[in-house]
């Protein structure tokens, strides 16, 4: 009986996600609620059944009822209002909506913009290595070892093995070394934009 009552459960909830009309709800009260339902029935022969199993049976049964009944009311609502939606107001030959499944971060579209605005002025994007060495990232800038300048970036130096004169390696603090590396690559003029990630041990504002 147990087992019969689960599965008459898992069908019943079924079916109520199918129905779309109040005449086929009303079916569907009749067959899982109604005096001949098998919920009824399994109510009517707890007599009949062992003491434990009349307690197991019973309470199970006796909740799942009350889950119909509760069910039914919530299908039954659902069902009214929509019939009761005005149709004069609904115009069934405009598309359905579309569902926005989310945006761009303000900050990768102020990015887009901008590289949109000056590549339409001529500007090539180009991009660099995020971790770079210290010549490309300082030297090339000029800013040599003990140059003042260093003092306004905190930098993340990288315990990575030297690359001969190009000096320690590091995350870069600007993009700045990917204009050294385009003129070192590219023929004059040079029109570039080097939008990337930097990376500085400090606290962030609404400037940084």
């Amino acid at each position: 009986m147990q087992d019969q009552i689960e599965e008459l459960a898992s069908k019943a909830f079924d079916d109520l996600t199918k129905i779309n009309d109040l005449k086929k709800l009303e079916e569907w009260r009749v067959g899982y609620l109604g005096r001949k339902s098998v919920i009824v029935q399994a109510l009517r022969s707890l007599a009949a059944l062992p003491i434990e199993d009349r307690r197991k049976v019973g309470a199970r049964a006796n909740e799942l009822k009350n889950l119909f009944e509760d069910a039914l009311a919530n299908k039954k609502k659902d069902l009214e209002h929509f019939i009761h939606v005005d149709s004069s107001s609904l115009d069934v030959s405009l598309p359905g909506k579309q569902i926005t499944l989310g945006n761009l971060h303000p900050t990768t579209q102020t990015i887009d913009e901008i590289c949109n605005i000056l590549t339409n002025m001529g500007f090539q994007i180009v991009e660099g290595p995020e971790v770079e060495s210290d010549y490309y990232n300082f030297q090339a800038l000029n800013m040599p070892e003990g140059h003042p300048a260093r003092d306004m970036f905190a930098t993340l130096w990288l315990d990575a093995p030297l690359k001969n004169e190009f000096g320690k390696m590091l995350l870069r603090t600007h993009t700045s070394p990917v204009q050294v590396r385009s003129m070192e690559r590219l023929k004059p003029p040079i029109r570039i934009i080097a939008p990337g990630r930097v990376y500085r041990y400090e606290a962030t504002d609404v400037t940084h």
